[in-house]
């Protein structure tokens, strides 16, 4: 998380607007964490929503939080008066925020919520810059991409789906800087396993993944079949006693948490990653360098997750399990994509290595040199030694 800084109100301010999913939080906290270490007299402002995912995960960063008054978007025609009425007080609230106290940058991290703070940004004259860590530029992204100053992407794929003046940085999805710096076997400690046993790490992102959980539990006879493995199963609340009775019943090794802010221990831990394909957590598996199966979220209209899938495996870093939402479909599927890479340590490494080689631990560096160079050349960082001082550190 942010560490304390020694910040004075006369330094600079960095603001991060949106939220809404862990997806949009984690990134902005990775670049914030790396602009600390470069501006130790930084303040930070997330201005986010009213999703309780955003209080649990921003309720321990040293930095200012601003709840918008933003409604999400609406099927229903007759509610988006809410959503409208909503997004004009946040649009009021941005303004009067900004002329209190003016930013040196506004960083979008994507969605709705990112909207009212960056159209304020824009009018009035504050660098702006937006992450887009998705192969797909959602609705929001692609909305700004042409008015602000700089897209940071992750895919290169992404560039063709953005407006054709958009200034886009391919550089990797910002991710915390544990994840470079954990060992095996740190991993394997904090999690109480055994050294001994290979990992399955099982993961549906920061709500837990209904579907897949049904999917690993109707598969429990193959895990029994597999003495030599153990799994690490994170369900989301919801799903959490449900999980723990089956394993309880059965004779498989296992550890059982509705979620982890640790992450890079997880991960390091694992042999095997079965995930969802949210652009956060693939920016993770590829920095660790661990083979994966994804299973990715079905939901959306525009499968953007099935697209952030496929650049892993055209990369031959992971394998695509599509989600059918039919436990009777999902469980044989899961089975066959399981067994043969559980049962194949070659296959296993392979994907690894081309996860590795795919992976940008650096991109949170990265990114907070290239939003340096943008409040400088913009006038808001007055401090050209720091600049100095990043650019050195990057040659």
């Amino acid at each position: 998380m942010l560490e304390p800084g020694s910040a004075t109100s006369d330094a600079p301010l960095i603001v991060f607007a949106g939220g809404g999913t862990g997806g949009h939080l984690y990134p902005s906290l990775a670049i914030a964490e790396a602009l600390r270490s470069k501006i130790s007299s930084a303040r930070f402002m997330f201005i986010a929503t009213q999703r309780s995912v955003d209080q649990r995960i921003l309720g321990q960063v040293d930095a200012e939080v601003v709840q918008q008054p933003l409604v999400a978007l609406h099927r229903a025609p007759w509610r988006w008066v809410r959503t409208l009425t909503g997004y004009r007080q946040s649009s009021l609230l941005c303004r009067s925020m900004f002329e209190r106290n003016r930013p040196a940058v506004i960083i979008g991290t994507g969605g709705l919520g990112s909207v009212p703070a960056m159209r304020a940004a824009r009018r009035a004259g504050i660098p702006t810059a937006i992450l887009n860590p998705d192969a797909l530029p959602g609705r929001a992204n692609r909305f700004l991409a042409d008015s602000v100053d700089v897209v940071f992407a992750q895919w290169e794929e992404t560039e063709a789906h953005l407006p054709r003046k958009s200034h886009v940085i391919t550089c990797g999805c910002a991710i915390r800087a544990g994840f470079n710096q954990v060992s095996r076997d740190e991993g394997i400690k904090l999690f109480g396993l055994d050294v001994d046993r290979r990992t399955l790490l099982i993961t549906g992102a920061s709500q837990g993944a209904r579907t897949i959980n049904e999917a690993v539990i109707g598969n429990i006879d193959l895990f029994e079949s597999l003495p030599g493995w153990q799994l690490l199963h994170l369900t989301g609340d919801a799903d959490l006693d449900t999980v723990q009775a089956a394993y309880d019943r059965s004779n498989v090794r296992s550890r059982v948490l509705p979620f982890t802010d640790d992450m890079a221990h997880a991960l390091a831990a694992a042999d095997l990653v079965l995930a969802r394909a949210g652009a956060s957590s693939l920016a993770e598996i590829t920095a660790v360098g661990r083979p994966a199966i994804l299973m990715p979220y079905p939901y959306h209209k525009d499968m953007h997750q099935l697209a952030n899938a496929r650049c892993l495996v055209r990369a031959s870093a992971a394998r695509i399990m599509h989600d059918r939402i039919d436990t009777d479909i999902n469980v044989p599927a899961l089975r066959e994509a399981l067994g043969s890479l559980m049962t194949n340590d070659d296959a296993r490494s392979a994907m690894a290595a081309a996860a590795r080689r795919v992976g940008h631990g650096q991109a949170s560096a990265q990114i907070a040199t290239h939003l340096i160079e943008l409040m400088h050349s913009k006038g808001t960082l007055a401090d050209a030694e720091c600049l100095e001082t990043v650019c050195a550190g990057t040659r």
